[in-house]
């Protein structure tokens, strides 16, 4: 390679990283002019990526009580399935979609201690409430679900997080809802997959769960794939089509177990059981554009949907 090519290619390398700077440091100046301290609250994204690679624990007879990097690390153990607008709230973390003002994922940790039933805890205390941290544009509001005829469907459940009242309290922020389907889904089918999620945590001593919605594409009468779903509210909230959980679960001897299920947001019969839904992991990942569990070795795991590997 000549002597000019080389200068040329260090020029427009130069040039780019330079511009990538400018660009980040002007939107940022932007941002605080626009929105100013006491205007958008921000919370913690990603935390330092050394603190990702294991989970550390936090120390016995401590709560935390904000998004700490420990915390953190201790949630996202396997891996984030993306990095798109990530929050960290204090007991889950998320990615929120923007243009369909529900989130892409939510992930979770559960133990047997933190489904407990706790009678400081209280669900009835919890408010729905905007996620201030979300940029006004692209947050959805209560008014968005009123009289739409959906419930505002947890992804992560209120009652997997009861170590703590404020823990249960950021469950009920709208960047943790989408919208479902009430009677005969979120407060039947649904809800029987969630209980049956804080089940495991009595036969694993950890429990990782990842939730979220999915817009599948259906065949209609002209024989062509679509892909269509209702919009509510003035801020035009996405409807899902249908929601997954992919959860992992550690044994006390270390083996891992993971389950995948796909449930269609609409009316399900009581009698339908759960094993209806499951589907390979892998077809959860095609459809929501996500990889699961990416820093965990398919190898490690002692089975899959309850079949042995």
């Amino acid at each position: 390679m000549t002597n000019l090519k080389i200068g040329s290619i260090l020029t427009i390398g130069a040039t780019a990283l330079g511009a990538f700077y400018l660009g980040s440091y002007t939107e940022r100046r932007s941002n605080n002019q626009e929105f100013g301290p006491n205007k958008l609250s921000r919370l913690p994204g990603l935390p330092a990526f050394a603190t990702v690679s294991a989970a550390s624990l936090i120390p016995a007879g401590e709560t935390n009580l904000s998004a700490t990097p420990s915390r953190i690390s201790q949630i996202m153990k396997y891996g984030f399935p993306g990095l798109d607008h990530v929050r960290s709230q204090s007991d889950y973390v998320l990615s929120y979609d923007r243009r369909n003002r529900v989130p892409h994922w939510v992930f979770e940790h559960l133990t047997a201690e933190s489904v407990a039933k706790n009678d400081a805890v209280d669900r009835a205390k919890s408010e729905f409430r905007p996620d201030e941290s979300i940029h006004p544009f692209f947050r959805a509001q209560n008014t968005d679900y009123r009289r739409s005829g959906y419930d505002r469907g947890h992804m992560a459940a209120a009652g997997n997080h009861r170590l703590h009242q404020k823990h249960c309290d950021d469950t009920f922020l709208l960047s943790n809802m989408a919208p479902q389907v009430g009677q005969g889904f979120n407060r039947d089918a649904w809800n029987t997959l969630e209980t049956y999620v804080r089940k495991l945590t009595k036969s694993y001593i950890n429990v990782y769960v990842c939730t979220g919605p999915l817009y599948l594409p259906h065949k209609e009468d002209d024989g062509k794939m679509y892909v269509k779903y209702e919009v509510i509210g003035s801020n035009t909230v996405a409807v899902p089509t249908h929601f997954y959980k992919v959860i992992v679960s550690e044994a006390d001897d270390r083996k891992l177990h993971m389950e995948a299920y796909v449930m269609p947001n609409k009316v399900i019969s009581n009698d339908t059981p759960l094993k209806v839904f499951q589907v390979p992991p892998e077809t959860v990942e095609r459809a929501a554009g996500l990889l699961f569990f990416d820093q965990l070795n398919r190898q490690q795991l002692a089975s899959i949907n309850g079949k042995k590997v």
